[in-house]
């Protein structure tokens, strides 16, 4: 099982960096919406065929807090047939976060905002649909935030982004 991990892996990885197989990103910009455990828009700017930068503004709220952030990611991206790439990136996060004010044994405690910094990677498959200008895209987004809790979320990131190209 090790063995068959490890070629598996060397195998994306020759594919990653592979300069014969480039994916086409076939417009200059797409924006659209963005849906998972934290709810925004997303716009992707195409730098050439497989790179492009992307900006995500995002708000995630539950019953102990609510989270404001504005993310910025460098991406690489690769073909995995002519409507599918999959793609990987990196880059960082600003935003605010706030506890929720609670009520706790008749008293009320009030909570200030905290500014929010994070290391933030990404990776997913995108699809575009034939013959329309439209894509959706199914990703992952790792983050570890610096002063919260200092902590590393790995799965709850997940998200699936609808977005228009032009």
């Amino acid at each position: 099982m090790k063995k068959l991990s490890w070629i598996f892996g060397v195998a994306i990885g020759l594919l990653g960096v592979s300069n014969e197989a480039f994916a086409q990103l076939d417009s200059k910009g797409a924006i659209g919406a963005r849906f998972g455990s934290a709810q925004g828009i997303t716009y992707r700017h195409t730098l050439s065929n497989d790179r492009a930068l992307e900006a995500l503004l995002s708000i995630q709220s539950n019953s102990n807090y609510r989270r404001f952030r504005v993310v910025g990611l460098y991406e690489y991206y690769r073909p995995l047939s002519s409507a599918f790439n999959w793609y990987y990136g990196f880059g960082g996060g600003l935003g605010s976060y706030k506890e929720k004010d609670k009520t706790i044994d008749g008293k009320r405690v009030e909570h200030d905002s905290e500014l929010a910094l994070s290391i933030d990677g990404i990776i997913g498959i995108e699809y575009n649909i034939p013959e329309t200008p439209f894509q959706v895209s199914l990703d992952v987004k790792p983050y570890f935030d610096f002063l919260q809790s200092s902590s590393i979320k790995l799965i709850d990131p997940i998200g699936f982004s609808f977005r228009y190209k032009f």
